[in-house]
Order: structure tokens, then sequence, then C-alpha cells
């Protein structure tokens, strides 16, 4: 009897040993998963489009085709110099006509055009073809720069190290999803085109010079998302963005 009752004491033990064995496996590996995807940076995919464009809309279908992608932030900002065309841009604003502006240079382009993709600040392509948005957030570089964090009204910047000793922080506010809108007049007359994440405003919040910092982060109008950017001026690459 007593020897009976050690070997199923034994066999009991190895099995809990074995149960507990494989616990930890099935945490650590989810732990790793976790740890992974904490630490992806956030790539951020504009587009510089306007309704009075007909080269347009085929960037702005790709645009719609990458918003879901996993670690990827979409966003469409409307520029104001085709207006005269003969339609004024629903959604086209000064401050992101002069955003594409500022990109030019570091981008070796000697003036703007739409549409225009630029990723992480330091890459772009026309984005009309096929997989072409694609192929430039695979080949870009990515963010390299401080931890960056919204919750509790708060932004929450990392230490780190700042390109030439100062960044810019950016504050966007743009509706995720895809509205359509209606064209009556210019190049796309009579067609309805459709937009994705559209940005409403974009205003600068302050810099970042390398210390740990936290800024109140404004609370934004109803139906906004948002995003913060960190970013070496004058059109230079993006260092971190964040979500809300």
């Amino acid at each position: 009897m007593i020897g009976s009752q050690s070997k199923r004491s034994r066999s009991v033990t190895r099995s809990a040993a074995a149960a507990l064995f494989s616990a930890t496996i099935v945490f650590a590996t989810g732990l790793s998963v976790m740890v992974a995807a904490a630490g992806q940076p956030l790539t951020v995919v504009e587009l510089f489009t306007s309704q009075g464009c007909s080269s347009c809309p085929p960037a702005n279908a790709n645009l719609i085709k990458v918003k879901d992608q996993p670690d990827v932030l979409a966003l469409s900002f409307n520029v104001t110099y085709w207006d005269y065309l003969g339609w004024k841009d629903t959604f086209g604003r000064e401050e992101f006509t002069q955003r594409q502006i500022r990109y030019e240079p570091s981008l070796g382009r000697s003036g703007p055009f739409t549409p225009q993709v630029v990723v992480n600040g330091n890459a772009d392509a026309v984005g009309a073809r096929p997989g072409e948005i694609e192929q430039l957030i695979s080949s870009s570089d990515q963010p390299k720069g401080p931890s960056l964090s919204l919750d509790g009204g708060k932004i929450a910047i990392g230490a780190g190290t700042v390109p030439g000793g100062k960044a810019d922080i950016w504050l966007v506010r743009y509706r995720q999803g895809v509205i359509d809108v209606p064209v009556a007049r210019g190049e796309n007359t009579g067609r309805t085109l459709p937009h994705v994440n559209v940005v409403h405003s974009l205003s600068r919040l302050g810099a970042w010079t390398g210390d740990a910092i936290a800024l109140p982060l404004p609370a934004a109008a109803s139906g906004l998302s948002t995003a913060v950017l960190v970013q070496v001026p004058d059109g230079g690459p993006i260092l971190a963005a964040a979500t809300d």
C-alpha cells in the first residue's frame, strides 16, 4: 500500500511539474509577444492630396489599403494650391501646404506636388501605383527616437538623443475612417472621392531637447482622434509617434 501511494505521489508530482512548465512557457511566450509589440515603432504615412487634382484618387485609394496595417498611422493632408482650378478643397488648410513645402528640400524635391506620400519624414513617392505605398513602408527607415505615450490627459516623452539638439512636438487631430466627398467642379467634376484619416488640424506644442518631459494633452473635439509626432525641425525625420 505504501509503495503504491509513493508511485501515485511521484506520478502526480511529475504531472504537476509538467503543467507548471507548460504554463511557464505559455506565459513567457505571451510576455515576449507583448514586449515585441510594445517596442514596435509606429510608421507614419502622410499623403498630401487635393480634391482638385485628377491624379490623386488612385493615391487616396492606396492609402485606404494600408490604413489598417499593424503599427501604421495613415494620415491625409489636403493642400490648397490647386483650389484655383475651380474647386476649393473642403479639407484643405494652408498649414498642411506649408508642412509639405518644408519636406521638399530634405527629400530632394524642387517643390510640392500631388499626390505625394511621405513615410516617417525621410522617404517619399507619388503613391498612385498599386503597391507603391506598401513598398515605401517596407523600405523606409524606422523611427529611432524616444518613448512616447498618450495617457491620462498627458503626453509623456522619454529621454534620448536629439539630432541637432531639438525636435518639434506636433499635435495632429484627424477623423478616423473613410469619408466620401462629391466634387462638383474642377478636374474631378462629377466624381466622389474617398479620403481616409483626414487631418483637421496641426499645431506645434513645443520642443523636445532630449530630457524626459510630460506635457498636458489638450482635449480633442468630438469625433476627432489624436496623434503626436516628435520630429526633427524643417521637414526632418519623425523620431517617434503615438496615437490615443
